[in-house]
């Protein structure tokens, strides 16, 4: 399992949209393991593909509390098929946003299909954070960022604020 590099705003990368995988194999297989590893080791509690610069459809997550036994979750080809009208707010964070919170407003329960690690078709039904973390992640894959629920003025502070980073390191992203 290797460390990847995390794909941080501006990197255009991080606007497109992610392609399927047309099947499950073991190349499939050591990317999700990449990805959990990368993301444990951020650390975090979800990650897109993309996000590692990856343009596949393939999303990690792993609520469990610090104290709690791991729970990694790897989704290929997801997509929401159920939302609950009924709302949540949570403050997100973002691996690719680096320092950067805020509240967003999304359904508060969903249901999701995916193939898992061996190719199987699988739905899960989420709630919570978990519901939250995986909708967040799914928005990677079609070049949606946290950032985008929030305010114009919030959103374009965030932008510069990365911007202005990414120059002074010689970043031309």
């Amino acid at each position: 399992m290797a460390l990847r590099d995390i794909v941080i705003l501006p990197d255009n990368i991080l606007k497109q949209h992610s392609d399927s995988f047309a099947l499950v194999d073991a190349a499939v297989r050591d990317l999700a393991d990449d990805m959990l590893n990368t993301m444990y080791h951020a650390p975090g509690i979800g990650l897109a593909a993309v996000q590692i610069g990856v343009l596949r459809r393939m999303i990690v997550v792993d609520v469990a509390r610090e104290e709690e036994p791991r729970e990694p979750l790897c989704l290929i080809n997801p997509k929401i098929i159920w939302s609950s009208e009924e709302t949540s707010e949570h403050e997100e964070g973002c691996l690719s946003i680096p320092d950067t919170y805020d509240l967003v407003t999304r359904p508060a329960e969903i249901k999701v299909q995916y193939l898992d690690r061996d190719g199987a078709e699988c739905e899960r039904h989420c709630n919570g954070l978990l519901s939250t973390c995986v909708q967040h992640e799914i928005d990677h894959l079609d070049g949606v960022l946290f950032i985008d629920y929030l305010s114009r003025l919030k959103r374009q502070r965030v932008i510069k604020k990365f911007v202005k980073a990414a120059k002074q390191n010689g970043d031309n992203s």
